[in-house]
């Protein structure tokens, strides 16, 4: 392969950063993801700006490109390409980090109107942001102060099949956007880490040791693992299923309280444990750890949840779709290649007639990057969709407070 010519797609995201590259032909050569190194300096994006503003804003800046840089030295050995065969490298990311990675003043996002430094497509000098790359570096456009360039990117992966589709990025921010009739409206909330299982006591991101799917068998947790050894943590996923499971079991009530083990009809009860007063729900144990969800744990993912069920519920009330059944929903982002539908529908995440018609993406705005290095009119295409989704603000709205509100049992 060493002749070869590659393609550098990069999705920036608050919690993981995440790289492929692409052969002339769509091909994937190599793909990798690590944290965001920007977390020693704020788990979320408002703490993050706000160290910018204290004068951390060079220190962030640097902690992305390395971790970018890092990403870019692993894929280019899995490859066993040289550097200097990238030929066109492009990232999409959300418009904080957008800004963090541009040096750009903080001020105009995290303060009210919102509004960015820049909404089109940059082409960046890789040099200027400390990137050794041999050939110009495109950051993707963002829509508004909170709605960036991973969903335009993810939009662009997934061109609309129907004459409504809802579309949904879920992360650490909770990017939605719904297609009807020709036109677009888009949105963010802040969800927190917490689907990425970030911020959870034994959360990990995926990778080996992690539990990705958990199923209930005669009483007992059965727990699928990557890499099939022993659990060390719980990854998105994992949660999830387990959260739904717990509801179902009765090991949870509906509004997300771990119950007293003597109230469990079950040998699940066995799972629940109670120690100085503070009851969790035990996973696994062996003499290296004790995974165990805490009550802050499920608390985390249902506010997480709560937030994206009454964003998308604000979007479909806005366009007067409340009650329709027939449109396509297509999920990227924290739960990998899929979660079971059982899972959605148990924890309430989406409207109960929605949920028959739900496809996920794998990796879907590191797609549409990958789709726009490719195609020759790729940046043109992308600036007029970015130009044509029209920005529904939600975030202290009493419309959207009120329904997260009422979102947030199960």
């Amino acid at each position: 392969m060493t002749g070869e010519t590659c393609f550098l797609a990069f999705d920036l995201g608050t919690t993981t950063l995440a790289a492929r590259l692409l052969d002339p032909h769509s091909g994937v050569l190599a793909e990798g993801r690590l944290p965001n190194p920007q977390h020693i300096l704020g788990s979320d994006v408002i703490r993050r700006l706000e160290a910018a503003q204290r004068g951390e804003g060079a220190r962030l800046q640097s902690l992305l490109v390395e971790g970018m840089e890092t990403l870019l030295s692993e894929l280019l050995r899995q490859a066993g390409l040289q550097r200097h065969r990238v030929q066109a490298a492009a990232a999409a990311a959300n418009p904080a980090v957008s800004h963090l990675l541009c040096r750009l003043p903080a001020d105009s996002i995290l303060y009210p109107p919102h509004k960015p430094a820049f909404r089109q497509g940059l082409s960046l000098a890789p040099a200027s942001l400390g990137l050794d790359l041999p050939c110009p570096f495109y950051l993707f456009p963002l829509v508004s102060g909170y709605v960036g360039g991973d969903l335009v990117a993810f939009l662009y992966a997934c061109p609309p099949q129907a004459a409504s589709m809802l579309y949904l990025d879920v992360g650490t921010n909770g990017e939605m956007a719904l297609y009807h009739d020709g036109s677009w409206l888009v949105t963010s909330v802040a969800a927190g880490p917490a689907f990425e299982a970030a911020g959870i006591s034994c959360g990990m991101p995926v990778g080996e040791g992690a539990i990705e799917s958990i199923t209930v068998e005669a009483d007992s947790w059965k727990l699928a693992v990557v890499g099939d050894g022993p659990a060390r943590g719980i990854c998105g996923s994992g949660l999830a299923q387990a959260i739904a499971l717990a509801l179902q079991e009765g090991l949870l009530d509906s509004r997300g309280t771990i119950q007293a083990a003597d109230s469990v009809d079950t040998n699940l009860s066995r799972y629940i444990v109670e120690e100085a007063g503070e009851r969790s729900l035990r996973l696994f144990r062996d003499a290296a750890v004790d995974l165990r969800l805490t009550q802050q744990d499920v608390r985390s993912f249902q506010l997480a949840k709560g937030a994206i069920r009454a964003g998308v519920d604000c979007l479909l009330r806005r366009a007067g779709l409340e009650e329709a059944k027939d449109i396509p929903v297509v999920v990227t982002g924290a739960f990998g290649l899929s979660l079971p539908l059982g899972v959605l529908k148990r924890v309430a995440m989406l409207p109960e007639n929605m949920l028959e018609n739900v496809r996920f993406v794998a990796g879907g705005a590191l797609q549409g990057v990958g789709r726009m290095l490719l195609r020759t009119e790729g940046v043109a295409e992308v600036e007029r969709l970015a130009r044509s989704l029209k920005p529904y603000p939600l975030s202290g709205t009493p419309v959207f407070e009120d329904t997260f509100i009422m979102s947030l049992d199960f």
